[in-house]
């Protein structure tokens, strides 16, 4: 006996079945990657390398005018001493270096303060490129203030180069301070723009003399500019 409520359950439980059949082929293909397992896990990210800060140049140097006297130049300087001799003209705030022919390259220099000047005849017993500073004892007791040790580079008071005097305390060396030169304001080393004791170092030797005038020695300026 034909029975429609049975026909039309199955009808039902058939279509019920399709859809299932089609939403899932259609919400999860075959080709689709598998959903993760914690998706609130997610990647991480590198992060980039923070940036490198640039080495100080080594040519570093404050620009400053220097007044016209006190700028590197050759100048007319009669003398008996021979080429390559290095003459401290502590008056007048000089630093000839004995080119012969009657000529010397002069140099602007700052020197020692009041009661720090000194004379006399050294040998240059070494030479050193921005060199690291160690204040003596002496220099220390006076300013306790100042550093023990200072790494050689743009911020140290020794500059870009330092030519060392015999067994003495002293040196001609660079400054990071250029506004001095010309000035009484050291302990007594002698202190040229970084530019100019780069090129004085360029042209001078361990073994090179070194005569310092006494500051009592006020005798006119001998160098005269080559016009």
């Amino acid at each position: 006996m034909f029975n429609p409520f049975r026909l039309n359950t199955r009808f039902a439980a058939a279509t019920l079945g399709a859809l299932v059949i089609g939403a899932t082929a259609f919400s999860a293909p075959a080709t689709a990657a598998p959903l993760p397992l914690f998706p609130f896990f997610l990647p991480q990210i590198e992060a980039a390398p923070p940036p490198v800060a640039a080495a100080p140049r080594e040519e570093e140097d404050r620009s400053v005018e220097l007044p016209a006297r006190l700028r590197r130049q050759v100048v007319n300087y009669y003398t008996r001493e021979a080429p390559g001799t290095i003459i401290i003209d502590t008056p007048n705030t000089y630093l000839y270096l004995v080119l012969g022919n009657g000529q010397a390259m002069r140099y602007g220099i700052g020197i020692g303060r009041d009661g720090f000047t000194w004379s006399g005849t050294q040998t240059i017993t070494r030479k050193a490129e921005w060199p690291a500073w160690t204040p003596p004892p002496e220099m220390i007791a006076r300013q306790p203030y100042l550093p023990r040790h200072m790494a050689g580079g743009p911020g140290n008071p020794l500059g870009a180069r330092a030519m060392y005097l015999g067994g003495t305390i002293y040196r001609i060396h660079g400054t990071n301070a250029p506004e001095t030169i010309g000035t009484r304001v050291s302990s007594g080393c002698l202190r040229l723009t970084n530019a100019d004791v780069t090129d004085l170092y360029s042209r001078v030797n361990v073994g090179t003399k070194v005569i310092v005038l006494p500051m009592t020695d006020r005798r006119a300026d001998l160098g005269r500019t080559i016009r």
